[in-house]
């Protein structure tokens, strides 16, 4: 009967009973989802589907556009819920008009499907929807079918993987906090597809976007309903707060738990863990990145995967994050997405008024957000809300320079509003102005319930102890668009719950500015002291262990707006140190070293210099300076503050102490290796008699005299102390706490140094095995361990064969934990230059020789023995190319600069003697070359010992130059030595021996090393 009355090709449904039909799903943009997975579905059973996405213009006659759908052959599906009968927008009266009209002339032409569990327009009864919210994937197929009278094909068609293919009501495997979607979410079709498009279409690796735009356009908004709107094309989607790095760091890391990846709690190795099995693919392969707000583009490469089939989305107001990403520019909402706004959530407003309301805040979704849930929330005529808005008959005294982007008539806005709240909710200006008190983003403002009433102020009490009003305040700021709920629960323990005191909330950055000066006189202070309280309340005591880094994270930001860094309280000023020792024992250098310098500014004009709080921050401080490769400001910091305990009446000597220690590691990394040893003797003389020889200092301050004895070359010296030291951690602290690998490390790397290779390899592979079970294989200390295994190999002769290969991969690592200019990467980078040098990639081996020695120099100065020493280094490539005279010329400066900065016992000048010799040799200086070898064999067996390869290299150069001068006889008897002592200490088959024996002139290549 369907065939004969509506045959398909002339307008007609089909009757489904095995004939191919045609359906045209219609569906807002919000929907896309959902039409994805019933075209995906009808295709399976044979059928043709058109999706057409609906949003008709509020100024097309609504039975005009729904006769345009029927122009096409076969039934026309509607995906119904509330948000579909808001489009246009248009009233509920001329929906029922036309439904139970045009539509109802037509029934048999429409077909429709609910996806809402909300009561829709009586009049859709024409339509007879089936209801497909919240059931199976299997029964709403079931009922699509059957609603469509279609046949089931047995068995369906399979069809090839296509994004969006996924049952909508299906959650994702991974899903990582996106914010709630947002009801009120309005247009913005156009970009959002075309969004997709760009990151679809991307190639891989390429597949990032950047929606960038000013403040309060929209971006965060569009980026989480994307997310949601597109969810079923993924598997991972994964939300990441970017506006604080630290912040996002550690949200980033968290991925590398939700993925079974790794269990350790090390940012690095979590970052380095996630962004490689996305880029593998492994365990998922369609996964997206939404980092929000992300202004700095310096390490994007740390975060986003070079590669892999899943799409980084970012929201920035930078837009430098052109040729690292595709960017998008938001602008305002086109003024029907205004209107249509503006009309759905103040359903009394006409829609010439909502034009001229659009136009008043020129259709900045941020502004037109509050216009919108005023004139909703109150009833206001739009009339009335604009000629108070136009007059600023409310405006209070507000500082718009801050605000350049935004009208006028903003400000006049929020005036409105919170002048209308303070006489009718005066518990939720209250509860905005103690949010206004946090810094904008992410507020954790339940930490507040967590305090004692007592704790609070008078007006303020009610927090604690009335629920139902904390709830009724919040859903007011909510539904006046002020704050919105983020969807995270807090910083707290795996094993906790979530609860009243992990609540938060967010404030966009332009709405906090404009609410605080206009809550700036509601007695500020006391909302901010409040705050104080509840941050050193949530202060979790124990920045080393890195469980508790998210809540630091958490709080940092808070400090400067809340008024901390200028409190006097003990346990504000705890909360600030503990807050430096995160960030230190994070890798959170820069942030630590602006805090620092904040803190110390206040500070200085609360506290003495000698209070014990300024003393721990410059010990901290120096620290953080220092650990971030600014030596000479570390320097200046501790030499003042030792320069002042020295000549104060009294001293604690704990304190000195202390301050001696951190100017002795100073004094090590700025190459004044002498002095600091004296200082450093010192240190460990006041703490053996303070502390005893088995408390944590004095052991750690016998491993930096350990590190101060090896710079100087006295390594076996050294290795004695590292030993000792070694074993009592051992014993104190067991073998796989962090302090005992380091002296582990310590005693690897005295014996390379001191010729016993095989002890060193075979100590140093246990100790990276250890590395790796204790702290992951990312760790900082683990990549350095991993370093220092590479050179006992290299040494003992068992070198890897893709020992470059190692190497550049952990450059890569190093580079994105401490980055290019940091020390221990430019250790890695000279160490990396001169593996390549040897095995003949001389052009790349002179780029990053080139670029460590300028860096180094550039870090410690000119007159410092890295830098100088490294320019033997770069003789060794200039020599391997063929250019012997700009070879020796280096050659000689950095045996001059050593002479000058170490003295001529030392092993480093010893080897740039080695090479100088070498480089006089092959230019036909033989005399000279001759002098230099037979004075370098001297001062390596009085400092070195006889049986040092480095000896044994200067002896088996004497033979050569032996032989250049036609000293065959004494030649012989060196080179002979020579070989017998090199087979007895380090085999046959070492290349060392076998190299001697086949006379190939022995060079020394610098490792740069700081401690």
């Amino acid at each position: 009967m369907a065939d004969e009355r509506h045959p398909e090709g002339n307008g007609g449904s089909g009757d489904g009973g095995g004939g191919r039909q045609h359906i045209v799903v219609t569906y807002p943009g919000y929907h896309r989802a959902w039409a994805t997975w019933i075209e995906r579905r009808l295709e399976s059973h044979g059928h043709r589907v058109t999706l057409q996405r609906w949003d008709p213009s509020r100024e097309q006659p609504l039975d005009e556009a729904l006769d345009d759908l029927l122009l096409a052959t076969g039934q026309v599906l509607l995906v119904l819920s509330d948000w579909f009968f808001q489009l246009g927008p248009r009233r509920e009266g001329e929906w029922n008009t036309v439904l139970r009209g045009f539509v109802a002339d037509n029934a048999e032409r429409f077909a429709a499907v609910n996806l809402t569990n909300r009561p829709l327009l009586p009049a859709t009864a024409v339509l007879e929807p089936v209801d497909l919210w919240g059931v199976s994937e299997p029964e709403a197929e079931r009922r699509l079918l059957s609603r469509l009278a279609l046949t089931p094909a047995s068995p369906p068609r399979e069809l090839p993987y296509a994004p969006g293919s996924r049952y909508p009501s299906d959650p994702v495997e991974v899903w990582g906090e996106v914010p709630r979607r947002n009801r009120q979410f309005t247009g913005r079709d156009e970009l959002l597809n075309q969004l997709q498009q760009r990151l679809t279409d991307a190639g891989q690796g390429a597949s990032a976007c950047t929606l960038v735009g000013m403040s309060g356009i929209g971006k965060t908004q569009i980026a989480a309903e994307y997310a949601h709107r597109f969810s079923p094309d993924y598997d991972v989607v994964w939300w990441i707060n970017s506006d604080q790095r630290n912040t996002q760091r550690d949200r980033f890391g968290e991925l590398a738990v939700e993925l079974g990846l790794t269990d350790s709690s090390e940012p690095g190795e979590r970052i380095r863990s996630v962004r490689e099995a996305l880029r593998r693919g492994e365990p998922y392969g369609r996964w997206l990145l939404v980092f929000d707000g992300w202004e700095e583009t310096e390490e994007a490469a740390q975060y986003i995967p070079q590669g892999g089939t899943g799409h980084v989305l970012i929201t920035s107001r930078n837009r430098s994050w052109r040729g690292l990403t595709d960017l998008v520019d938001v602008s305002g909402f086109r003024r029907a997405e205004s209107v249509g706004y503006l009309l759905r959530r103040a359903p009394h407003v006409s829609a010439d008024e909502a034009d001229q309301v659009a136009l008043e805040f020129n259709d900045v979704p941020l502004q037109m957000a509050q216009a919108a849930a005023w004139l909703g929330e109150s009833g206001m005529e739009a009339g009335e809300y604009l000629r108070m808005v136009r007059q600023g008959g409310f405006t209070e005294a507000v500082d718009r320079s801050v605000f350049t982007d935004y009208p006028e008539s903003s400000f006049t806005s929020w005036s409105i509003l919170i002048n209308k709240l303070r006489q009718t909710e005066p518990r939720t200006v209250e509860l905005l102005t103690l949010c206004s008190a946090f810094a904008p983003g992410r507020i954790p403002i339940g930490l507040v319930r967590g305090l004692p009433a007592e704790a609070l102020p008078e007006n303020l009490r009610w927090i604690t102890s009335d629920r139902p009003a904390w709830a009724r305040a919040l859903d007011s700021l909510v539904n006046y668009s002020v704050l919105s709920r983020d969807s995270r629960g807090g910083s707290h323990g795996a094993g906790e719950e979530s609860g009243p005191q992990q609540e938060s909330v967010h404030m966009h950055r332009v709405v906090h500015g404009i609410v605080g000066e206009l809550t700036a006189s509601d007695d500020r202070e006391v909302y901010r002291e409040v705050v104080r309280g509840l941050l050193a309340e949530a202060d979790p005591g124990n920045p080393e262990d890195s469980r508790t880094w998210p809540r630091y994270a958490e709080l940092l930001p808070h400090l400067g707006s809340s008024g901390s860094l200028s409190s006097t309280a003990p346990r504000t000023q705890s909360l600030l140190l503990n807050c430096l020792r995160y960030c230190h024992n994070g890798g959170e250098f820069r942030v630590g070293a602006e805090l620092a310098e904040q803190i110390r500014e206040r500070w200085s004009e609360l506290l003495p210099a000698d209070s014990g709080p300024m003393l721990s921050l410059a010990t901290l401080q120096g620290n953080i300076l220092r650990a971030a490769g600014r030596f000479r400001e570390a320097h200046e910091l501790d030499s003042a503050r030792l320069e002042r305990l020295r000549s104060a009446a009294a001293t604690d000597e704990e304190q000195l102490m202390t301050a001696t220690s951190c100017l002795a590691s100073d004094q090590r990394f700025l190459g004044q290796w002498a002095e600091a040893l004296q200082m450093q003797r010192e240190v460990v003389s006041t703490a053996l008699r303070l502390l005893g020889p088995d408390e944590w200092t004095t052991l750690l301050a016998h491993h930096n005299l350990g590190v101060g004895l090896r710079l100087l070359g006295r390594y076996t010296e050294a290795y004695e102390v590292d030993l000792d030291t070694l074993r009592r951690r051992e014993t104190l602290l067991r073998n796989r706490h962090p302090d005992t690998l380091s002296s582990a490390n310590a005693c690897a790397r005295d014996l390379r140094l001191m010729g016993r290779y095989q002890d060193a390899l075979s100590r140093q592979e246990l100790c990276v095995r250890r590395h790796i079970q204790v702290l992951g294989p990312q760790h900082p200390k683990t990549l350095w361990a991993r370093h220092n295994l590479l050179l006992c190999e290299r040494r003992a002769g068992t070198a890897r064969q893709d020992a470059g290969v190692v190497l550049a991969g952990l450059l890569e690592q190093q580079e994105k934990i401490y980055g290019r200019a940091h020390y221990s990467t430019l250790s890695l980078i000279t160490d990396y230059g001169n593996q390549l040098r040897r095995a003949g990639d001389l052009a790349r081996a002179r780029e990053l020789i080139d670029e460590a020695e300028n860096s180094w120099r550039r870090l410690l100065g000119q007159a410092h023995p890295v830098p100088t020493a490294m320019q033997t280094n770069a003789g060794l490539v200039l020599q391997a190319e063929g250019d012997r005279d700009g070879a020796l010329n280096m050659f000689e400066q950095a045996l001059v600069g050593t002479r000058v900065l170490l003295g001529d016992e030392h092993p480093t000048t010893l080897g740039c003697a080695l090479n100088a010799a070498c480089g006089r040799n092959f230019i036909g200086r033989l005399d000279e070359a001759l002098e230099l070898s037979k004075e370098t064999l001297g001062r390596a067996r009085q400092v070195m010992g006889e049986d040092h390869p480095l000896t044994l290299s200067c002896q088996v150069a004497l033979a050569a130059d032996l032989r250049a001068v036609r000293e065959h006889t004494e030649a012989g008897k060196q080179e002979e030595d020579a070989l017998q002592r090199l087979t007895r200490s380090l085999g046959a088959q070492h290349p060392h021996t076998l190299s001697a024996r086949q006379r190939v002139r022995p060079y020394w290549d610098f490792e740069p090393y700081l401690g």
